[in-house]
């Protein structure tokens, strides 16, 4: 995993895409997230004329994990719910990014009992390339 000073972390993988969403959607289901929204960029690019690598965004989260956050800091709400992004590469490897909850947690002021509940997302991602 890698981590910018943007606060994004990156995991690449061999796997296309459309593996890595499904593989996502299924871990989501079993530990009963909810998914409020899948964006296909792609997919919307492609309507209008125009040509994209394969690129979804996941939208999900835990109510009882997201909200002690946003009440103790209000603006988070525009970074939660959590999302991952699944983007293929120029050279066909499929990009999986998301926020670093360490990010958040500074970008936020959040104290660590509000922000240790977003450090799921680490688990869930890492799991994506297994």
């Amino acid at each position: 995993m890698e981590t910018g000073n943007n606060g994004i972390s990156h995991i690449t993988t061999a796997k296309s895409v459309k593996d890595v969403l499904a593989h996502l959607l299924s871990l989501l289901q079993i530990k009963r997230i909810t998914v409020f929204a899948v964006v296909d960029h792609s997919g919307e690019a492609a309507k209008v004329g125009m040509e994209m690598h394969d690129t979804k965004l996941v939208i999900f989260g835990n109510p009882r994990a997201g909200t002690p956050a946003m009440l103790a800091a209000p603006d988070c709400a525009l970074d939660l719910p959590l999302k991952i992004l699944i983007a293929e590469g120029p050279d066909g490897r499929t990009k999986i990014s998301y926020n670093s909850p360490a990010f958040l947690q500074t970008r936020y002021g959040l104290e660590p009992d509000f922000a240790k509940p977003l450090a799921a997302i680490e688990q869930i991602a890492a799991a994506l390339d297994n």
